[in-house]
């Protein structure tokens, strides 16, 4: 698995879209209440989620603490139909992230250790499975490829590698990138994670009355 350390920098954040301002209260919520220490986060982009969770992080831990972000920086399928959009978006995505990193990093100091894996979450996910403990994360956050079988297959494997107690949250539960009438649920998250919560149902609980565009689950057993 290739992974790298960053190395604390300077500047200002650089961002094209904002994806995840929204749903901050919530997370809010979360990092307040559970706390924590060890993250894990399926699909990153350019990194605004990273950079939040890295501040959090750093604010709470002063001892030090760790986040692990996954990504292949090569777009999704919503981004290879939109065509010449596709090279708009995904072209310096990556060099952004790592930009951004750097900023995040420079303001919690050495608090915060972050491994980039630039690979296939399916892969990625595979391999902490056989090199890494199970149940080694506190939080997991799963906003990777939008197609169903993928979503699914992120959840399944990434469910042994978060603690029991531990926070798993699917970003974009009601998204799709179609209109109604040709909407293919194939191509959209929601299908794969109520399949995941009817599978594993007496393995979780709720979070109640935090809003559906993600969604909020406990693992209560493994």
């Amino acid at each position: 698995m290739s992974s790298m350390e960053f190395s604390p920098g300077s500047g200002t954040y650089d961002f094209s879209r904002d994806w995840f301002s929204a749903n901050i209260p919530a997370w809010d919520h979360i990092f307040t209440r559970e706390k924590p220490k060890r993250v894990l986060e399926i699909g990153s982009f350019e990194g605004r989620s990273a950079c939040y969770t890295i501040e959090k992080l750093g604010a709470l831990f002063p001892s030090g603490t760790s986040l692990t972000c996954v990504d292949n920086w090569m777009g999704g399928q919503e981004h290879r139909d939109a065509g010449g959009f596709y090279q708009a978006v995904m072209s310096d995505t990556e060099r952004r992230f790592d930009h951004n990193m750097r900023v995040a990093l420079a303001k919690v100091g050495n608090r915060v250790t972050l491994s980039k894996v630039k690979q296939n979450s399916r892969e990625a996910l595979a391999r902490l499975l056989v090199t890494d403990p199970i149940e080694q994360f506190d939080l997991i956050f799963i906003d990777g490829s939008h197609e169903a079988p993928d979503v699914l297959a992120d959840s399944v494997l990434a469910f042994p590698l978060l603690r029991v107690g531990g926070t798993l949250i699917f970003d974009d539960y009601i998204w799709s990138d179609q209109a109604p009438e040709i909407r293919d649920p194939l191509r959209m998250p929601k299908i794969a994670i109520d399949a995941f919560v009817n599978i594993y149902q007496r393995k979780i609980e709720f979070y109640h009355r935090l809003p559906l565009w993600q969604f909020y689950l406990r693992k209560v057993a493994s």
